[in-house]
Parts: structure tokens; C-alpha cells; sequence
């Protein structure tokens, strides 16, 4: 799913209402809300605020979690073996911020009010295995990663994924942060973007939303700061979860049957991979009979570079390469047709043996 995060303390409920409407139209399904900004004198405001807020959600068939840490709930009277008043103002889950002693976490799965427990999954410190060592509900519990309002404290992409490949192992639903560029409110006074990965913070929305589903870790991609951009938001609603579709910018001389190969099929890596080139192979069987003659044949091939054999290369024409490393093409067999985008370059590391995966463009 795809979902939205919410701050009704930090601007007006007109405006909260209608994001929440056009992210619904965009096939969003998901809210996090926080709750950080709850204190004696305003809780009640706070409260009521919020209920009409996932009251509205819900109309809309979303599903809410409130970030809630052991501030909150002193300040709620809220203990955790009652939780109903999270359940009464509309909340579907519970996240935990902070990890309690296991056996907290057990009870609150089997807990009257019925809310998702979701954990905390940007720590490896043997949390879920001493909570799994009480014997919860494993139904009743998720995983979502934090978020980073500052520079340079995001994740790291080697520890999120041992991170989440232990969630993933023991088959948790997982949930993840991207962050928009445009967006200007968060949790806190400061946030300089809210992504879980630092290498994120600076990228394209859709990008980073592709970047953790081919992963293959993330069930869930979340926009962690508010208000995204109608743009964003439909751009984020066209990524294929299921399925990397690059995005190449297509050289002007690429010719009609060039671009039918690349943009109308679908594509995969072979099974015997090489670290100089990503090969779809199967394609070419469909074009043995038609020509494809030697066009923008350069003589050296840099890394991103799309090629497809010509007619000059025998049994490879029509193979489709995405180039890795430097190579030469000195014998100009293979036409280069594009240049997979920059910014999504890191992506061809996530194309295994056997990936399947597409092109687009802009």
C-alpha cells in the first residue's frame, strides 16, 4: 500500500481533510498520524481534532496508525493494557516508537481495543526476538522503519536491509518512509525531508518508492512529511510495486522498431548474469526475421547505456543489453537506443538473475 503522513496540529483541518481526499484519489490507503505534540493543556483539542480527522479517513476506507511513544501515553492516562482510547478517536494501529520488555508488546497484540501493534524496525539490537519469545499475536503485529528530519542520520542502505530481511524472515507486513520535495511540515520544528534512507533525501519521490520496493522488502511505502505535491502523489500512484520499470531517455535517433523492442515488452535478466551487462535475451526471438540495421553505433559503452544487436551481430540480434561497465563496441554490433536516467542508475544493482523488469519514459 501506499500511504500519507499527517501533522492536524501544524495546519488547518480544511486543508488536512482535502490531502487526505487527494491522496484517496490517487489509490492511497495508508495514514500516519503522530501524536508527539499532545500535552496536558491541550489534549482534549488535540483529541477531538483527531477524531473528526480519521473519522474522515475512514469514510475513505483508510487504514491509520498513531506514532505514540511513553510520553504520550503518561500524558493520555493511557496504560497498555487498555488502549481503547486510541481505538475510540479512529486508530487502526499503534506504533511504538520505542521498544518496551517484550512482554508489553505480547499483551498489547492481544489487547480488547483490537489495534495492529507496529514496530519500530530501524534498530537490530534482538528486539523482535526477545517480543516473538512472549509468544504474541504474530497476526496482530507490523513493522515499519523511522524517519530522518536530519541530514546525514538516515539510514544507511546495508543496515536497513539486514534490518528488514530479519522482519521480512519472520513474515512481518513491513513499512517504510520516502520523502517529498516539496512538502515542509513534520513531527517536529525541524526536518530538512523525512526519508528512512539517507540516500533518499535528495531524490525524486517515485524514485526513492521504487528503490525500496525492488528491495523486496517493503510492502508499504509511506510519504513521511506534509503536504506532498498533487504531482508527487501521481507520480507515486504509477509505480509498479510488483515490478522495476526504469526510466530511459530515449536517444532522438532511435528508430520505430527500436522503441517497440524496448518500451512494448517485457524484459529479463538471464539466469548466467555477468558484471559488465544486464541481458534480456528472450526478446529477440520475436524479431528474427525483421531488420535492424546499424544505427548510433558508438565505439565505447559507458555504464546506464541501453543497446540492442543489430542485424550485423548473427544470433544476438535484437538482444536487448543494459550496459554496467565500460565496454568497447568497436565491431558496432550494438546500437545504443538510450541512457537509463541518472538518478536511477543505483536501481540495475536490484536486477538478479531472473529479474523482470520494463522501460519508460517521461
Amino acid at each position: 500500500m501506499l500511504g500519507i503522513s499527517i501533522y492536524p496540529t501544524k495546519s488547518d483541518l480544511t486543508s488536512t481533510i482535502e490531502y487526505i481526499q487527494l491522496a484517496h484519489k490517487y489509490g492511497f490507503k495508508r495514514i500516519f498520524a503522530s501524536l508527539l505534540d499532545v500535552n496536558d493543556s491541550n489534549k482534549d483539542d488535540i483529541l477531538s481534532l483527531f477524531k473528526k480527522v480519521f473519522s474522515k479517513a475512514h469514510s475513505l476506507d483508510m487504514y491509520i496508525t498513531i506514532d505514540a511513544n511513553p510520553r504520550v501515553f503518561d500524558t493520555l492516562g493511557v496504560s497498555y493494557q487498555n488502549l481503547n482510547l486510541f481505538k475510540d478517536i479512529g486508530a487502526d494501529a499503534i506504533r511504538l516508537d520505542a521498544n518496551f520488555d517484550g512482554l508489553t508488546e505480547s499483551l498489547i497484540s492481544y489487547g480488547d481495543s483490537g489495534l495492529d501493534v507496529e514496530l519500530n524496525i530501524s534498530s537490530d539490537a534482538g528486539n523482535i526476538e526477545n517480543i516473538l519469545s512472549y509468544a504474541p499475536n504474530k497476526q496482530k503485529i507490523l513493522g515499519c522503519h523511522n524517519f530522518y528530519p536530519q541530514p546525514y542520520t538516515g539510514l544507511d542502505t546495508d543496515f536497513f536491509m539486514k534490518c528488514t530481511q530479519k522482519y521480512k524472515d519472520l513474515g512481518f507486513h513491513t513499512a517504510a518512509f520516502v520523502s517529498s520535495q516539496v512538502a515542509k511540515l513534520g513531527p517536529h520544528p525541524f526536518n530538512n525531508g523525512l526519508p528512512t534512507l539517507e540516500m533518499h533525501r535528495n531524490l525524486p519521490i517515485e524514485v526513492q518508492a521504487k528503490h525500496l520496493f525492488a528491495t523486496g522488502l517493503i510492502d508499504d511505502v509511506i510519504i513521511g512529511n506534509e503536504f506532498a505535491s498533487e504531482e508527487e502523489l501521481k507520480k507515486l500512484s504509477r509505480v509498479n510495486e510488483q515490478l522495476l520499470v526504469l526510466n530511459i531517455e530515449l536517444d532522438p535517433s532511435t528508430t520505430k522498431i527500436e522503441r517497440e523492442i524496448i518500451l512494448e515488452h517485457l524484459h529479463f535478466n538471464r539466469g548466467d548474469v555477468n558484471s559488465y551487462s544486464i541481458r534480456s535475451t528472450y526478446v529477440k526471438l520475436q524479431y528474427k526475421e525483421t531488420g535492424i540495421p546499424k544505427n548510433n553505433t558508438s565505439e565505447k559503452l559507458h555504464p546506464g547505456d541501453v543497446v540492442i544487436g543489430n542485424d550485423s551481430f548473427g544470433q544476438y540480434k535484437g538482444e536487448v543489453n543494459i550496459v554496467k561497465k565500460d565496454i568497447p563496441n568497436v565491431d558496432q554490433h550494438k546500437n545504443v537506443v538510450g541512457k537509463i536516467t541518472p538518478k536511477e542508475l543505483f536501481l540495475l544493482d536490484y536486477i538478479k538473475p531472473w529479474t523482470k523488469f520494463r522501460f519508460e519514459t517521461n
